[in-house]
């Protein structure tokens, strides 16, 4: 299949499959005689848990990681694991950190009046010089 084609079938768009090929993600598509990029299924596949990958937050650096260890028939499932586990805890932690931005911006909002007056607790938080 061409690369419109591969670009329908995985949710990646052909300017991302161009760029994983130019990164070395992933390997470069075979061509055809009009030089072409033409994907089988191992790619399509590829390009399917590249997809997966980023839509449950790993980086690049990480689905990078998985897709050699996917590759990888003998792999020790452990690596795989250790990854998986790092990047929970670092969802874990911008969770959180994201939850403090809400409970501050909830507390600022509730304490400003919202009325026509020019006093904002809002803007008076956001002009602190940081802590």
């Amino acid at each position: 299949m061409n690369i419109g084609q591969a670009a329908k079938a995985t949710g990646v768009s052909a300017k991302m499959i161009r760029y994983y090929e130019e990164i070395g993600l992933v390997r470069p598509a075979s061509r055809t005689d009009a030089n072409y990029r033409e994907y089988d299924g191992r790619e399509i596949n590829e390009l399917r848990f590249i997809k997966r990958g980023r839509n449950l937050g790993f980086s690049m650096v990480e689905i990078s990681q998985l897709l050699a260890l996917w590759r990888d028939r003998d792999r020790p499932s452990r690596e795989v694991k250790a990854i998986a586990d790092r990047h929970v805890a670092d969802l874990d932690t911008r969770i959180a950190e994201m939850q403090a931005m809400a409970d501050t911006l909830r507390h600022l909002s509730h304490c400003c009046a919202g009325d026509g007056r020019p006093d904002c607790p809002i803007l008076a938080d956001l002009a602190e010089p940081p802590h």
